[in-house]
């Protein structure tokens, strides 16, 4: 029952807690693109599938814009009663099943907040060396000593901003997103100059791209197209987490409407453009704006940059990873779980994950990694939307999905829906396939759309077969 719930991560948003504007929904997905990674993820899209730039920034463009509809329909049941993902999950999946739902979602978040917790101490390395001038040259795991301490620093620099409330992390989210793009800017001037003003007309020749074709460009489009929602995978099923703190449907509407699609325009703008100055100043296409700023060999702009991209990617891992990963976790163990002791857990998962991912995980390379990840998540997607509309009609039962016993319409089959179980299985096998199957590889760029069509269109079918054997009992 709602009266027994003593769990914040869980519990319903009371009315003073929605007071988040379009402003503050915006700002969800300035931090959640503004990161290194985010970064890294443009740049080595660009570079791998070996489109032009017009192509990629279309591709860009036509993935926020897709994001943006998707988290509008994932997010409104956050706005209509208050309840994190997990608690949303118990209407599908069952009051058990709900837990492998809010794990696996915990899973991904715990990786990708080891793996922004490694990208925002590359910020804090390049600020110790450029005030320093230290360099040290024995590696321990590809990490240098100062690489380690810079490490340890965020990790535990984020545990503290963690232990706030979340008032206290919206104003932080606030004041991070807009330097970034004035740092990016910043970054575009000096290779610009650098370059004797010949930037733009060289880098023109780079985004034309000679040696590509239509079938090439069309290949590379959709395969970026599909990595970028597949990136957004996480969020997108889980954006409840926050759009439950948004004081009405309008604010979560045009909030994401002027935060994603903006910041996914300017933000690909500058990182297409920045890693192409990078070939026409340095000679090589340089992925990580700090290796970029390094070379600039400006220790102002060293210590600006640094400082702003650490703000940033901390901002990314508080908005899609802690709070997913410390509300999934927590749902395990309501009662014992606290949102303190689900922090904690998350934050030694990722402390291990981050250490591992210049030595072993970022060999596989990014792109399998995010589109696997997305496939895992996206039958979840379709699930959750045919059941929310489809299924329930809009109308849950609140008192039902905080009932953990038998008693509880939720509870379906010893607490498992067994109907969204084989339709996740089956999505995310299949979609899964695309990204490592080569037979099937001519699909990797639709793979989270195949799972999340997939997953729902299993779990409608099988539901209304249900519905119509109960109706014929009866």
């Amino acid at each position: 029952m709602i009266e027994d719930v003593n769990n914040d991560s869980l519990s319903p948003t009371k009315k003073s807690e929605r007071n988040w504007k379009w402003f503050e929904v915006s700002n969800i997905w300035a931090n959640d693109i503004q990161s290194l990674f985010g970064y890294t993820l443009v740049a080595s899209l660009f570079i791998s599938y070996g489109v032009t730039g017009w192509t990629a920034f279309f591709a860009l463009i036509v993935a926020g814009l897709i994001v943006t509809f998707l988290v509008n329909i994932s997010g409104k049941a956050g706005v209509d009663y208050g309840i994190p993902y997990p608690v949303l999950a118990r209407s599908s999946m069952g009051i058990n099943g709900a837990k492998l739902s809010a794990i696996l979602r915990a899973i991904v978040a715990v990786f990708w907040f080891g793996v922004q917790t490694y990208f925002a101490s590359t910020a804090l390395h390049l600020l110790i060396t450029a005030s320093t001038g230290i360099h040290p040259e024995v590696k321990f795991l590809g990490i240098d000593g100062i690489g380690w301490l810079s490490f340890f620093i965020v990790w535990i620099f984020q545990m503290i901003i963690f232990s706030k409330s979340m008032a206290w992390v919206s104003k932080f989210l606030n004041f991070a997103a807009p330097f970034v793009y004035i740092i990016m800017i910043g970054l575009l001037v000096v290779l610009w100059s650098k370059s004797g003003g010949e930037l733009f007309n060289v880098a023109n020749n780079i985004f034309s791209n000679e040696e590509s074709t239509l079938s090439s460009e069309i290949n590379g489009f959709f395969a970026i197209l599909g990595t970028m929602i597949a990136y957004f995978a996480a969020v997108m099923i889980n954006f409840s987490d926050f759009s439950r703190y948004a004081k009405d449907q309008k604010s979560m509407t045009v909030g994401n409407l002027v935060g994603l699609p903006f910041n996914m325009v300017l933000f690909s703008a500058l990182a297409l453009l920045i890693t192409a100055g990078s070939v026409v100043v340095f000679g090589e296409k340089l992925t990580n704006p700090m290796d970029i700023v390094e070379k600039a060999d400006s220790t102002v702009l060293s210590l600006i940059a640094a400082i702003t991209f650490f703000t940033a990617t901390v901002g990314i891992n508080l908005v899609a990873n802690f709070i997913p990963a410390v509300n999934g976790i927590a749902n395990l163990a309501p009662k014992k779980l606290s949102f303190t002791k689900s922090g904690v857990i998350t934050s030694l998962f990722a402390l291990v994950i981050g250490g591992f991912w210049v030595s072993f995980i970022s060999q596989v390379g990014i792109s399998p990694i995010v589109n696997t990840l997305g496939s895992t998540l996206a039958p979840l997607y379709g699930i959750l939307v045919v059941d929310y509309y489809l299924i329930k009609k809009q109308n849950l039962d609140m008192d039902a999905l905080y009932d953990e016993s038998e008693n509880s319409k939720y509870y379906y089959g010893n607490g498992w829906n067994n109907k969204t179980i084989v339709a996740f299985a089956i999505g995310a096998v299949f979609s899964i396939c695309t990204v490592w199957v080569d037979a099937l590889s001519s699909l990797n760029g639709y793979g989270w759309i195949i799972g999340a069509v997939l997953g729902g269109f299993i779990y409608y079918a099988t539901s209304k077969v249900s519905l119509e054997r109960e109706l014929v009992l009866n």
